[in-house]
């Protein structure tokens, strides 16, 4: 029997049950007891049964799938790539499929590939925005009442879910430690300086550097691309000051790696010649050499949590806007010169 030409019928007679029973096996339904469904499940496998869930969508009076959309400004940065793995951890337990996509920071892609997830059915977004996205940009996807949430990056205005880290806190804690081991030249590098998230961060830095009686420097703050290469760039202008810093809160892991890479060809050793710190704990931050000081988010843990909450309203049936701001603990290694865990600079705010 060819694979194409398998029916629920050919399914239900071999199987011994009827047409409905092996519809609400398909279905997922809790009203078919385990040896049934275990029976039913073994025939599809044997037969060579692909369940065609698009078809099966059109046919549901209420049009809702089983596919929800996940997309990313950056898929080349560690970071998404775990929050996706945290997404699927708790979609997949819900029978739900998640399609990645990355926008790559392009609003027309951004807006391509939204528009094309519509077209499949998805049932709900979890959107990390591309640079410059307006509450304008997601009014297609919210009038449609397809629920969103959004991640890492808020949209002022945007009648969406949210949830980001406590950006502020966390970069205040990295300058307080730096200054704990006694840094007074401290730089801020990296990201792009017209996203919110920036912003956020460099206040937490502002605001901690002030408060340990350290006078502001706008030669110190040196925006570059959130990437590796961005990190390179950013080390190398930050040491062409002329009163050179002695360590850097980085935008994320990503440019801290970079830094590293930076400091190391101009022959300096990253936790000995200069203190780094980064922010979000992905990895490879545990595992690089020098093991990086950094701000945990748990992009994991972001991840399961966004599902969660874009499950709940699904299964609600309505799409009510939440705000989250997640807990942020500094996490101390060997880039910044003092390595092993240290209470007293735990962040622990937010919701």
């Amino acid at each position: 029997m060819k694979n194409e030409r398998v029916t629920v019928i050919d399914i239900a007679k071999a199987a011994g049950v009827s047409k409905s029973t092996v519809s609400l096996v398909l279905q997922g339904s809790p009203l078919v007891n385990d040896g049934t469904r275990a029976k039913v499940t073994a025939v599809m496998r044997e037969l060579g049964y692909v369940y065609n869930r698009g078809a099966a969508n059109l046919r549901q009076s209420s049009s809702k799938s089983k596919i929800l959309g996940v997309v990313v400004n950056d898929l080349t940065n560690g970071f998404f790539a775990e929050l996706a793995v945290g997404v699927d951890m708790v979609v997949q337990s819900a029978g739900f499929v998640q399609f990645l996509s990355n926008t790559s920071e392009s609003l027309d892609r951004q807006s391509e590939v939204i528009a094309s997830m519509r077209e499949h059915g998805i049932s709900g977004l979890i959107l990390s925005p591309a640079r410059a996205t307006t509450a304008a940009d997601l009014k297609p996807i919210v009038a449609s009442g397809i629920p969103v949430v959004v991640v890492v990056r808020n949209v002022p205005g945007a009648r969406v879910s949210s949830l980001v880290s406590d950006n502020q806190q966390g970069t205040f804690a990295s300058v307080r430690h730096l200054a704990s081991l006694g840094h007074r030249r401290i730089a801020f590098l990296g990201g792009f300086n017209d996203t919110a998230v920036f912003e956020d961060r460099l206040q937490g830095y502002r605001a901690a550097m002030a408060a340990h009686g350290m006078k502001p420097d706008d030669s110190l703050v040196v925006p570059s691309a959130p990437s590796r290469a961005g990190g390179v760039d950013a080390i190398g202008r930050a040491l062409a000051i002329d009163v050179k810093p002695t360590a850097a809160v980085c935008f994320n892991d990503a440019v801290a790696f970079g830094v590293c890479d930076g400091l190391r060809a101009k022959g300096l050793e990253p936790g000995k010649d200069f203190a780094v710190v980064g922010f979000d704990d992905v990895i490879e931050a545990k595992t690089a050499v020098p093991a990086l000081t950094t701000i945990s988010v748990d992009p994991q843990a972001m991840g399961r949590r966004a599902a969660q909450l874009l499950l709940k309203q699904i299964n609600a049936g309505k799409a009510e806007a939440e705000s989250i701001i997640s807990s942020v603990r500094l996490v101390v290694r060997s880039s910044c010169g003092a390595e092993g865990a240290d209470p007293s600079v735990k962040v622990e705010t937010g919701l």
